[in-house]
C-alpha cells in the first residue's frame, strides 16, 4: 500500500509516529521524511487531515491521517455531531487506497478483557439513525462483510505478533453501535450481548456504511479499553468516564501503529 487513511478517536487522539514509534521505522527501514496539516475540501464540509511521508527504502509511502472528534482544532466533537459524510469524503479525495480505522470499545466479553487490541468483523446498528451518501435515489449497498476480508486478514498477523497471542486466540468480534452520548445502562448492555454484540463504541459504523458506498477496503482496530456498564469484576456499579477511556486506550498503541506501519511493505 503506498497511501493509507488512518481515523483516529478516543482511541488514537493524534498520531505521533516519529517520535513514538521510531525503533520500529528503524528495524521496518523506514522513516518519516515530512508532515503537512492540510484542510480538505469537501461538498460536506472542511476537513483537518495530517498527511505523513515515510520512505521505505526509497519509496514514498503516506499515512493520511483524521482525528474524527475533529472540532475546530480540538477533538471534543462529541460522536452523535460527527460529520462522517466530510470525514470519509475527504480520505477519498486524498487517494487513499484503504482506510484504518481505530476504535476505542467496551466490552461485555471475558475473550476481550480491557488491554486486548483486535478487529471487527461484524457490526449491528440498530439506532434508527441512516448514514448514506444516497439520500436522492435509492442505491442499495451490500454490507454482508463489512470489513476487508483481505486488509482484516494482513492486520491479524501483526496484532498477533505484537501480542504474543497463540494461533487460538480470538481475534474478530461484533461491534455494537450505540448513539452516544450517554455511556450505556446495565441493563442495555445485557441487551446488547443477548443480541449478538460483543463490544460498544459510539462512531465506527457509520464510517465502514459509507466506506463501502465508495467501495474503500475498511478495517477497524479495536482497542478494549473498559468494561461496558455493570460488567466491571467485583464493582458492577462502576460509573465510566471519557477521560478514563480515553487514556487506557491510548496506553495501548504500540500494536496499534505496528499493524498500521506493516501493511506499507
Amino acid at each position: 500500500m503506498d497511501r493509507i487513511g488512518v481515523i483516529g478517536g478516543t482511541g488514537l487522539i493524534s498520531i505521533d509516529i516519529k517520535g513514538q514509534h521510531q525503533d520500529f521505522l528503524l528495524s521496518k527501514n523506514m522513516s518519516v521524511v515530512r508532515i503537512d496539516d492540510i484542510n480538505a475540501e469537501t461538498e460536506f464540509g472542511i476537513v483537518p487531515l495530517r498527511c505523513i511521508t515515510i520512505d521505505y527504502e526509497g519509496k514514498p509511502k503516506e499515512l493520511i491521517f483524521l482525528q474524527r472528534h475533529h472540532n475546530q482544532g480540538d477533538a471534543n466533537k462529541p460522536p452523535h455531531m460527527i460529520n462522517h459524510k466530510a470525514n470519509i469524503k475527504a480520505l477519498e479525495a486524498s487517494g487513499c487506497e484503504i482506510i484504518v480505522s481505530v476504535c476505542s470499545t467496551g466490552t461485555m466479553v471475558k475473550d476481550f478483557p480491557p488491554g486486548k487490541v483486535a478487529l471487527a468483523d461484524q457490526y449491528i446498528d440498530f439506532t434508527g439513525v441512516s448514514t448514506s451518501y444516497n439520500d436522492t435515489f435509492a442505491v442499495f449497498t451490500s454490507v454482508t462483510e463489512p470489513f476487508s476480508l483481505e486488509l482484516n486478514s494482513k492486520l491479524e498477523v501483526s496484532l498477533r505478533e505484537s501480542q504474543n497471542f497463540s494461533p487460538s486466540e480470538k481475534m474478530y468480534y461484533t461491534y455494537w453501535l450505540a448513539h452516544g452520548p450517554h455511556f450505556e445502562t446495565r441493563a442495555e448492555v445485557d441487551a446488547i450481548e443477548r443480541l449478538g454484540g460483543e463490544m460498544v463504541g459510539m462512531t465506527m459504523a457509520r464510517e465502514v456504511k459509507l466506506a463501502n458506498e465508495l467501495n474503500i477496503p475498511y478495517s477497524a482496530i479495536c482497542i478494549s479499553s473498559n468494561w461496558a456498564a455493570g460488567r466491571e469484576p467485583g464493582d458492577p456499579s462502576a460509573e465510566l468516564s471519557h477521560e478514563m477511556v480515553s487514556s487506557q486506550a491510548n496506553e495501548r498503541l504500540d500494536p496499534v501503529i505496528h499493524s498500521i506501519l506493516s501493511l506499507l511493505d
